[in-house]
């Protein structure tokens, strides 16, 4: 049976947002943060990966594909959780910054997230048999969107709080790309091998949590000079 017409069009464009966020990203990390480039591509960016997640929903829904449905919703709120702290910078204050859509958002991600650990461990036929594959994905999910729940109701203590979340948040949505990746060019190669879906978490997470550390020491309070 073929695919109707279509789903033609969601492939196309879920490879052409997929190509977008795969060359933009390098670029928004690598100019200046906060200047005009920055924002533009970082923006573009998250558009990219609106319409990745989107098509990847659709398409996998319709196949079916379980595994990719979840992983597709947790995927873009890493995206999108990174997006919406930019306008969120004064909860540091205690000001009321967290809307409906947020918590919407996180609660379907950590439902979402639960569900894919839950069906890895103990039915994962229902996930393509990729039971190690959807616990890491799942425990990821629940963590990103369990720590904005918590954020939500806790102001942070820390002024740069949002800096540390938008890095973290299209880091992950990033390496989200990059699995996709991996496993649509290589694992045909490599036989669907499990651990191509855990190769590019294991060299992102890594990076996230060195180039957060960097930062924190970058944005920590300098000592004063001690007067002659």
């Amino acid at each position: 049976m073929h695919d109707p017409l279509w789903m033609h069009i969601f492939l196309a464009v879920h490879i052409a947002a997929g190509s977008g966020a795969f060359v933009l990203a390098p670029l928004a990390l690598l100019t200046a943060k906060g200047g005009k480039a920055h924002r533009r591509w970082g923006k573009i960016y998250f558009w990219c990966m609106a319409g990745v997640g989107f098509t990847a929903l659709v398409v996998a829904i319709y196949r079916p594909i379980l595994f990719l449905a979840l992983v597709a919703i947790f995927s873009f709120y890493s995206a999108f959780v990174a997006y919406r702290v930019l306008g969120q910078k004064a909860a540091w204050k205690g000001e009321q910054v967290v809307h409906g859509l947020d918590w919407i958002a996180a609660i379907l991600c950590f439902a979402a997230s639960a569900a894919l650990a839950l069906l890895g461990a103990f039915r994962p036929a229902l996930v393509q048999h990729l039971g190690i594959p959807a616990i890491i994905f799942g425990a990821i999910g629940m963590r990103i969107s369990g720590g904005a729940m918590w954020g939500f109701t806790h102001p942070p203590k820390e002024k740069m709080f949002w800096w540390y979340a938008h890095l973290q948040g299209m880091i992950g949505s990033y390496i989200a790309a990059w699995t996709a990746f991996s496993v649509v060019t290589i694992g045909p190669l490599l036989h669907h091998a499990w651990w191509i879906w855990i190769l590019p978490v294991s060299i992102g997470v890594p990076a996230i949590i060195a180039t957060t550390a960097y930062y924190k020491r970058n944005f920590a309070p300098k000592p004063k000079g001690v007067a002659a």
